[in-house]
C-alpha cells in the first residue's frame, strides 16, 4: 500500500532526541524548546514563539488570549477542520461561517465583510492543504473593523504570500507571518513534525506572555501553585521540541521537495478531464501539504467510490474535509441552522487527496497517476 503520508526522520532527528534523552530533560523544559521556538519564530519573520502540546491546543491558546465573552463572534471558513470551531466554542464565543473559495479552497474573503456584526472580534484565515488565503484584503477589513486575525497555518509550512499586490512595494511573506497571533500543526503529516504538537508566533510581547501562561496552567510566577485565571495543561516536550528543531532546521528543503511533488502530479494529470487539481493563485506560492483532487460533479464516480478503487490497486487516500455546517455535533448545539455552503458541500462530496508525505518516491507518484489515469480515462 503506498500510504497517503509516511514523515521522514533524519540522522540528526535522531540525535536530538537522543541528546534529549541522555540529558534527562525529557519533560516541559530543556534546551530544545527553547531553541525550537526561537528557530522557528524568526522564520516566519516573528519575534515570539510559544510551543504548545497540538495545532488544536494553539488554536485554543490563541482564542483565549483575546478573552471572548459569551456571544462574541469569530468568523471562521467552513471548509477546515474541526479543530477551529471548537477553539471558538470552548473559549465561550460563537463561529460564524464563511464559505470555501471554489479554486483555492480556502475561505472565500469576499464573504466576510457580511459576516461582520458588532459582536465580531476576531478573523480565523485558515490556509488549506498548503494554498494561502488571500490576505491582502482579509486583513484590511480586520483593519478597519479593529478585528484580530488569528492565522492557522498548519498545513502551509513554508508557504509564501505576495503582500502588498495593489501597492508600489509588494513583498513575499511567509504563511504563519501576518496574523496577529498565527498557529501551527507539528502532526506526523506535517513539512515539519515533532510526532504530535504545535506553536504560536506573534509579535506582540504581551500575548506571548499571556499564552505561555494559558498552557501552562496559569501559574504564578512569585508563587508557583497560586492561580489567579484558569488555563491548561499544553506544554509541549523537549523531546518533541528536539525532533522538530531537527526538521525545522532543513524546512527549505522539505519545502522544494512538497513543491516539486506538486508540480509533477499536475504534469501527469493535467490531461484528465474529470479532474480539478490544485492551483497556485499568482500571489501565492504553495507547499502542497497534501495534493487534493476534485471529481467533476457531473462525473459517474465520486470521492468515495474513487478512493475504494484506488485502494484495491494498494494507494491509500484521504476524504476532504466535511463543512463545519454539517457536522451533527455543532449542529446538536444550535449552530448554523439552515445555513447553506455550496462550495463547500461539493468539496466534501467530491474531494480527496493523494498519497503526498514526504517520504514518496517518483516511482510511487508515477503509480498513483497511472492509476487515476486507469479509473478516469
Amino acid at each position: 500500500m503506498i500510504p497517503v503520508n509516511e514523515p521522514v526522520i533524519g540522522v540528526r532527528d535522531q540525535e536530538y532526541v537522543l541528546e534529549c534523552l541522555q540529558s534527562g530533560w525529557v519533560s516541559s523544559a530543556g534546551k530544545f524548546i527553547e531553541t525550537f521556538e526561537s528557530t522557528w519564530a524568526q522564520y516566519c519573520g516573528r519575534q515570539h514563539g510559544v510551543t504548545t502540546s497540538s495545532g488544536t491546543s494553539a488554536l485554543q491558546t490563541s482564542l483565549a488570549c483575546l478573552d471572548l465573552k459569551p456571544g462574541d463572534e469569530v468568523i471562521i471558513p467552513t471548509f477546515t477542520i474541526i479543530s477551529c470551531a471548537l477553539a471558538v466554542i470552548y473559549n465561550g464565543g460563537t463561529p460564524i461561517l464563511v464559505d470555501a473559495d471554489p479554486e483555492t479552497w480556502c475561505m472565500n474573503v469576499d464573504q466576510i465583510k457580511d459576516r461582520i456584526t458588532k459582536r465580531t472580534r476576531a478573523i480565523m484565515a485558515v490556509h488549506i492543504y498548503g494554498h494561502p488565503v488571500d490576505m491582502d484584503p482579509l486583513l484590511q477589513i480586520a483593519e478597519q473593523n479593529d478585528l484580530a486575525v488569528i492565522e492557522d497555518a498548519a498545513e502551509a509550512h513554508g508557504a509564501e504570500y505576495l503582500s502588498g499586490q495593489n501597492e508600489q512595494e509588494q513583498k513575499w511573506v511567509r504563511c504563519g507571518s501576518m496574523g496577529t497571533m498565527s498557529i501551527f500543526s507539528f502532526y506526523a503529516n506535517k513539512l515539519v513534525t515533532s510526532g504530535e504538537g504545535g506553536m504560536i508566533v506573534t509579535n506582540d510581547s504581551y500575548l506571548a506572555s499571556k499564552a505561555r501562561n494559558i498552557r501552562n496552567l496559569c501559574f504564578e510566577p512569585e508563587q508557583r501553585f497560586l492561580h489567579n485565571d484558569l488555563g491548561h495543561n499544553f506544554r509541549m516536550t523537549n523531546m518533541q521540541a528536539a525532533l522538530g528543531l531537527a526538521q525545522a532546521e532543513r524546512i527549505q528543503e522539505t519545502v522544494n521537495w512538497k513543491r516539486q511533488m506538486g508540480q509533477r502530479y499536475t504534469e501527469h494529470l493535467s490531461d484528465i478531464k474529470a479532474l480539478q487539481l490544485p492551483i497556485e493563485r499568482y500571489w501565492s506560492r504553495q507547499v502542497y501539504w497534501m495534493y487534493g483532487i476534485l471529481l467533476d460533479k457531473s462525473h459517474d464516480m465520486n470521492a468515495n467510490e474513487l478512493a475504494d478503487k484506488l485502494s484495491d490497486l494498494g494507494i491509500q487516500t484521504r476524504p476532504f474535509f466535511l463543512g463545519m455546517h454539517a457536522q451533527p455535533a455543532l449542529q446538536n448545539l444550535g449552530l448554523f441552522q439552515n445555513e447553506d455552503y455550496p462550495v463547500a458541500d461539493h468539496l466534501s462530496s467530491n474531494g480527496l487527496y493523494l498519497p503526498s508525505g514526504l517520504a514518496l518516491t517518483e516511482l510511487q507518484l508515477e503509480q498513483v497517476c497511472d492509476a487515476l489515469h486507469k479509473l478516469l480515462t
